[in-house]
């Protein structure tokens, strides 16, 4: 049984940096894209950072490039997301999602590409 599990979320300043942690259960990082998500209030869920399979391929939301990065450590299976930077618009709740797609993904990463959700993590900047 495939189980996803986000970590790292918090309060945070605007200008700040917080680093969000992905731990999934059951699944390896090397046969999967994994993407992270996030979702406002009132708001449509958005994919902001995405890496393939093979870690040679990523893509970032035009909102996120420049002060976010994706990365993964394969030996302990754990995906991150380093958010620098931040301000009070990347207030959001943050979902790490595994799945088997891989497409040119251009200015919108429809979530139904991914399988598997974790529970999501709040990320709160202050103005």
């Amino acid at each position: 049984q495939v189980q996803v599990a986000e970590s790292g979320g918090g309060l945070v300043q605007a200008g700040g940096s917080l680093r969000l942690s992905c731990t999934p259960i059951g699944l390896r990082l090397v046969n999967y894209a994994m993407g992270w998500f996030r979702q406002a209030p009132g708001k449509e869920r958005e994919g902001v950072a995405l890496i393939k399979w093979s870690g040679e391929i990523t893509y970032y939301a035009d909102s996120v490039a420049g002060r976010f990065t994706i990365s993964r450590e394969i030996p302990q299976n754990k995906l991150y997301l380093q958010m620098d930077s931040l301000k009070p618009e990347d207030t959001a709740m943050y979902y790490c999602a595994a799945g088997t797609k891989w497409r040119e993904y251009k200015d919108y990463v429809p979530p139904d590409d991914f399988h598997y959700w974790g529970q999501g993590t709040q990320v709160t900047v202050s103005s």
